[in-house]
Order: C-alpha cells, then sequence, then structure tokens
C-alpha cells in the first residue's frame, strides 16, 4: 500500500502568509517531518504524529518520511520559507535517487512564501530586477564554491539575496562576504538585513556595504544586495526594471 508524500513551505514565519494548499495538506496528514523549530509550529492533534529531528539530518529525515509514504501514511515533509529554496525538497529526491524501492512514492511539492521574496515585500522591490540567491553556509558545500559565486554574481551585477549569513561555528565568513562584495562593488551599494521577517521579532535595515557590519547579521536574517542601479526612495528600496 502505497500513501503520499508532501512536501509544504510554511512560509516566513506569519501564519497567514501560509498558503490554503498547504492548510489542506496538514489538515490531512497522518505525519508531519521536519526540523525541530519547524514541526513546533504544527498543532498536535488527534490521529497526527510530529516527527521533530535536527538540523543536519536532511537525508535521514527524507529517507524516513518516504518509508513511511510508502506504508501507506500521509506524511508532510515541513520547510520554513519555500521547499525549494535551501530545504527538504531536493532532500526528498535526493533520497528517492538513493534508494529507487522507494521511487513510487506519490510525492508533491506545495511551494511556500521564501523569505527574501517576503523581505523583500517590506522594503519595495529591491529584487526588481535579475537576482540570484546564494546560499552562505559551507556545511553541503566548500567555502571556495560559494567565494567563486559571491565574485561572478557580483560582477554580472546581479542583486543577491543570502541566505544564512552568519552563525555562531562560522562567524568569519560572512567578513569575508562583505569583504568581497566591497571590493566588487564598491562601498555605496545598498545592502537590506531582515530578521526575523513577518514575526514579531521583525527588524528590517537598510545601509549601503561601506556601513554593514558582519554583526548586523544572524541565522535568522536574510540579506538583499542591490544592483548598481538600486535606490532608495524615501523609505523604500526598489531596482528598476530597465538596465543598460
Amino acid at each position: 500500500m502505497t500513501g503520499t508524500l508532501i512536501v509544504a513551505g510554511l512560509g516566513p514565519g506569519d501564519e497567514a502568509l501560509i498558503t490554503p494548499e498547504v492548510t489542506v495538506a496538514l489538515a490531512e496528514a497522518t505525519d508531519v517531518v521536519g526540523y525541530i523549530p519547524y514541526v513546533a509550529r504544527i498543532a498536535e492533534r488527534e490521529g497526527l504524529t510530529l516527527h521533530a529531528t535536527d538540523n543536519r539530518v536532511e537525508l535521514e529525515r527524507a529517507t524516513h518520511a518516504l518509508e513511511m509514504a510508502a506504508s501507506g501514511r500521509k506524511v508532510v515533509v515541513v520547510s520554513s520559507g519555500d521547499p525549494g529554496v535551501f530545504a527538504m525538497a531536493a532532500a526528498v529526491f535526493e533520497a528517492m535517487e538513493r534508494a529507487p524501492h522507494l521511487s513510487k512514492v506519490d510525492v508533491r511539492i506545495l511551494p511556500g512564501i521564501t523569505a527574501m521574496l517576503a523581505a523583500a515585500a517590506k522594503i519595495g522591490a529591491p529584487l526588481g530586477h535579475d537576482f540570484c540567491a546564494i546560499n552562505l553556509s559551507d556545511n553541503l558545500k566548500p567555502w571556495a564554491i560559494v567565494e567563486r559565486r559571491l565574485r561572478l554574481a557580483a560582477q554580472a551585477d546581479f542583486a543577491m539575496a543570502f541566505y544564512n549569513p552568519r552563525s555562531a561555528s562560522r562567524p568569519h565568513q560572512f567578513t569575508q562576504t562583505l569583504d568581497i562584495l566591497r571590493e566588487e562593488c564598491g562601498p555605496e551599494r545598498i545592502i537590506l538585513f531582515a530578521r526575523a521577517v513577518t514575526t514579531p521579532q521583525e527588524q528590517i535595515r537598510a545601509t549601503t556595504l561601506g556601513e554593514a557590519r558582519p554583526e548586523m547579521a544572524d541565522m535568522r536574517t536574510v540579506v538583499l544586495l542591490g544592483n548598481a542601479s538600486t535606490r532608495s526612495i524615501g523609505r523604500y528600496v526598489y531596482t528598476p526594471r530597465h538596465a543598460g
């Protein structure tokens, strides 16, 4: 008997930003799987089992979810934001590839509002032209790759969104990131720090690369960097849609 596996995005924090599609999936689930703070957002109810695990066991979590679905359960794997943006959707398919006997599980990905879009909407339209998103953590890729992508994206004049900018175990890397960006973009480029966006703890700050400091970011912060055309108008920041 085969159940279903849904990978769902819970949005950036505000419960009002969870899509109706995800709300229905959670209401029908027999099991919810995910990182501890994300599972904590799910209300307990009769008939629902919550499976909360640590952040560095993504493949094990995905395999467990696939196995439960294969046995007939209705499983929802939860991520914050959007599950396809540095989150569990890719991990589920990687786990499936490693365990071909689970490849017949019916998997659906339900999108959510990711932090960079929520932060951009709060400040205006800083991602109004071409942009890219870079995860600054080197847990799953070498720092040399991060640095190369930073430099190339800056040289191509992309606006950029940075996830996982600064943790207690690697505070020096965001210092290096700011140094690289100042070298490639100059000190006047607009940079935005959005912490805990859409929650009661929300803090949003707009400044320049020259004034930016590493301690302005932590793991609850998404950082947005404008391109050469990004500008402020009153309390808003936007990037024009025209270029050249």
